[in-house]
């Protein structure tokens, strides 16, 4: 954990990862950097007469009583320095001079898959979202996303009910709930899971908060995947940041009628890898999904138990399967690509559908 005079100085408006490197090995330490007085800290390279002005002005006990406040969340501040602090993010460009956790650290360090998509999602993407959150955490992997409402929290809870692990990367402070809706998935990543952020403890997000944690979800991951995206969706900033981060990005492919699925099939045309199964995900990590990923009946929800009973070792088109399962034609596709992609049933030429493994 560092201590307050590093905190004091990583708080400082404009101090980024640069000029904070610069000073610490000017000076030798952040506590000999504060203790510098203006026309010294103005010496150092890089440095501003209003940046210099700032840290010749911080605030300790402002940076003591965030520590404080921290601790009472039940989080802990980190610097990269620091052991916990995730290794994925000190290499990225912009990398955070401070993050505040709290849950299982231990996550921040593993093998993780960032999983975005769009809030307002399909019922198409939300199977689309549990059938691969599932997926990876099954093969061990931890799914990161933005703790958004909806397929950031789907992806989060997914993971979660398979028994997985899942980082939880906010846009505001610890101890700030945003969404309000999310407030049972908040006190269960802080418990279950891990939440991390940039921003001190009790700080509300911004229009600008987003983009800046967006960089983070898919610094901690070697693969982005967009599940579900329009055409100005927030998800495909994090997809940007990926590229310039060097990480790979896989896009869910998606019914060309509709609007939600413009981010993923652009990203597709673009070059992205069409992501069609777990299998391709967990590739990207010498990763193989065998049999035993694939969900007992048990693990099915009663609508995709239903699908399985009807098809039973017969071949059924999809027209049948709406009509049996008297809804509409959309929600029928949904269920069924859940169960395609999991692996349970294969689709045939023609649409149609059989359980895997019968003739």
């Amino acid at each position: 954990m560092p201590d307050t005079a590093y905190v004091t100085l990583a708080l400082v408006p404009g101090i980024g990862p640069a000029r904070l490197a610069a000073l610490c090995e000017r000076f030798g330490s952040a506590e000999r950097v504060l203790d510098a007085d203006l026309n010294t800290l103005r010496s150092v390279p890089g440095m501003t007469r209003a940046a210099a002005t700032a840290v010749a002005q911080a605030d300790r006990e402002h940076a003591e009583r965030l520590l404080s406040r921290v601790g009472d969340l039940g989080g802990i501040a980190l610097a990269p320095s620091d052991a916990a602090f995730p290794p994925a993010l000190r290499a990225i460009p912009d990398r955070p001079t401070l993050l505040f956790a709290a849950g299982r650290l231990d996550l921040l360090a593993r093998p993780a898959v960032a999983i975005v998509g769009s809030r307002d999602h399909t019922r198409y993407g939300a199977a689309v979202c549990r059938t691969f959150s599932a997926g990876v955490a099954r093969a061990g992997l931890v799914v990161a996303s933005g703790m958004a409402r909806g397929i950031d929290a789907i992806a989060h809870q997914a993971a979660l009910d398979e028994g997985g692990a899942s980082v939880g990367v906010l846009g505001n402070g610890l101890g700030v709930i945003y969404p309000s809706a999310n407030r049972r998935l908040y006190e269960r990543m802080a418990v279950e899971g891990c939440l991390v952020t940039e921003f001190p403890p009790g700080e509300r997000p911004t229009a600008g908060s987003f983009p800046r944690r967006n960089r983070l979800i898919s610094g901690l991951a070697r693969v982005t995947l967009v599940v579900e995206a329009g055409g100005t969706s927030g998800a495909l900033i994090t997809v940007d940041c990926a590229l310039q981060q060097g990480r790979d990005v896989l896009a869910v492919p998606g019914p060309i009628t509709h609007p939600a699925s413009l981010g993923c099939n652009r990203l597709i045309q673009s070059g992205a890898t069409p992501a069609l199964a777990v299998r391709d995900v967990l590739e990207r990590y010498n990763l193989t999904a065998s049999r035993t990923d694939v969900p007992a009946a048990t693990s099915l929800s009663a609508r995709e138990q239903q699908v399985v009973a009807f098809l039973g070792q017969s071949e059924r088109h999809v027209d049948e399967i709406t009509a049996r399962l008297e809804t509409s034609p959309g929600e029928a596709l949904a269920i069924l690509t859940a169960l395609e992609l999991r692996g349970v049933i294969l689709q045939e030429p023609g649409k149609w559908f059989r359980v895997s493994g019968s003739p």
